[in-house]
């Protein structure tokens, strides 16, 4: 947990400390503390130390110090509230400050603090799941001071739908994980009611499992309404593990741990199919607007001799992807106001647009961040190809969507006696799109709704 000595330990703050969870692809980063350090040695923990000072400056020079990753190779998603606990056995009270960051990649370079490494589901920490590491004290807890939750999914406004899709199934996979670890511990309750999945062991009880799990799943698929990729992906999980004939044992939790796990790689993947399919198709110069991480990889490998990106109000995540492609393309980048769309396509060359969906309706048409319908239109009136990147998990079951709208004081905070209109997502007509492109290939509008019916059979596990 903390990578000092015990001589240091000795300061008015040796009872405070940092934790990161380093994530990258659903896994985090956990290390094997070293004979060097002075406490917990041979357990596993995040990166961790003493919190000199302030525990957000201190916490970004553990990383540096313990995985040699620069600040610009980690990204903070959230900080905790602390962990407090006394440690019997050394008698001191620690104050854990935990912290969780994505991570751009896995290739570390560990301190003499640590003698191994490896990325795991964060559920491999608890016991009765994993290989039964043994880990610092209060590891998990610390984890779930910073893990996803529904209300982090429901809140964030910086995301797209792709990487919250993953964060749902996370949040299936943690509850499922503890459940599970918890069945280890026999902390499970038993239930004598006759009819249910399975047959009864002591202290396991399938059907208790699996209607909290299905709760859990149910909230999440109404986090964010406008994404069909989150609903699918979550009905996939589910549906995978809805096996009525499994026994007590694999029934329940730990079907769904299984599930989750599967369909967090199975997502991952999918995207970057989609990112690599759409970078084969991708020359010359583009126009695209928003942050699609999708979209964003694919230009990354394509390399387009010129990139225009719209800034993308109010959250400006446009400036971002612009930054991005100027650091690591040879591209010439070009960022423009969202007002100006129209008059870049109309006065640049540009040879394609290209734009990432939160979800793709039946009938063809693409729901994406307010102005993707502004640029598809105005690309069709100028005789540019628009090309819609997206896994095909973002296809809608159903042909309404809810269009989510930002806060008023995004727009006008002042007081005159207005109306505020902030739609955060519009609708790109069909005959807009000239394709869409997907881990399966590009796909004509046409062609998705047979991929609807599809996804309409993964919604049966919800029935009773």
């Amino acid at each position: 947990m903390c990578a000092n000595t015990d001589a240091d330990a000795d300061t008015d703050d040796s009872n405070h400390v940092v934790t990161a969870f380093l994530r990258h692809r659903g896994d985090v980063l956990l290390l094997r503390r070293s004979d060097e350090v002075g406490t917990y040695a041979g357990q596993w923990g995040g990166v961790s130390g003493f919190a000199e000072g302030r525990p957000d400056e201190q916490v970004r020079a553990e990383i540096r110090e313990e995985t040699g990753l620069e600040d610009d190779a980690v990204s903070l998603v959230r900080s905790g509230r602390p962990v407090e606990f006394a440690d019997p056995d050394l008698e001191r009270e620690w104050t854990v400050h935990p912290y969780l960051f994505d991570c751009e990649t896995r290739e570390i370079e560990l301190s003499e603090e640590h003698d191994e490494f490896e990325w795991v589901a964060p559920t491999e920490s608890l016991e009765g799941v994993g290989d039964d590491r043994e880990t610092v004290p209060e590891l998990w807890t610390a984890y779930e001071r910073v893990a996803p939750t529904v209300r982090s999914i429901a809140a964030d406004g910086e995301h797209g739908a792709a990487y919250l899709s993953v964060r749902a199934l996370e949040v299936l996979r943690d509850r499922a994980g503890l459940l599970v670890a918890e069945r280890a511990e026999g902390e499970a309750t038993p239930s004598p009611r006759d009819g249910e999945r399975g047959a009864r062991e002591p202290g396991v009880d399938p059907a208790a499992e699996w209607d909290e799990l299905t709760e859990l799943a149910g909230r999440l698929l109404e986090a964010r309404p406008s994404m069909a990729v989150l609903r699918n992906r979550v009905n996939r999980a589910m549906a995978d593990a809805d096996d009525r004939d499994r026994d007590a044992e694999r029934a329940g939790a730990p079907a769904v741990l299984e599930s989750a796990l599967s369909n967090v790689d199975r997502a991952l993947s999918a995207d970057a199919d989609a990112a690599a399919t759409a970078s084969d198709r991708l020359e010359g110069s583009v126009a695209t607007l928003s942050r699609s991480g999708t979209v964003l990889e694919a230009l990354e490998t394509a390399e387009p001799s010129r990139a225009f990106v719209a800034e993308s109000r109010p959250a400006r995540e446009g400036i971002g992807v612009a930054e991005r492609l100027a650091e690591t393309t040879a591209s010439t980048v070009t960022v423009h106001t969202d007002a100006a769309i129209a008059h870049v396509l109309a006065r640049e060359d540009i040879d394609q647009a290209v734009v990432g969906a939160d979800t793709v309706r039946p009938d063809g048409s693409v729901v994406n961040k307010t102005g993707t319908r502004a640029l598809a239109v105005a690309a069709d009136r100028e005789g540019i190809p628009v090309s819609v990147v997206a896994a095909t998990d973002k296809v809608s079951t159903r042909e309404d969507v809810n269009l989510e709208s930002g806060e008023r004081s995004a727009v006008y905070d002042g007081d005159a006696p207005i109306d505020v209109a902030n739609p955060t997502f519009d609708v790109t007509p069909a005959d807009c799109v000239t394709e869409i492109v997907t881990e399966r290939g590009a796909l004509e509008p046409s062609e998705i709704e047979r991929v609807a019916e599809e996804f309409r059979g993964l919604e049966t596990w919800r029935a009773p």
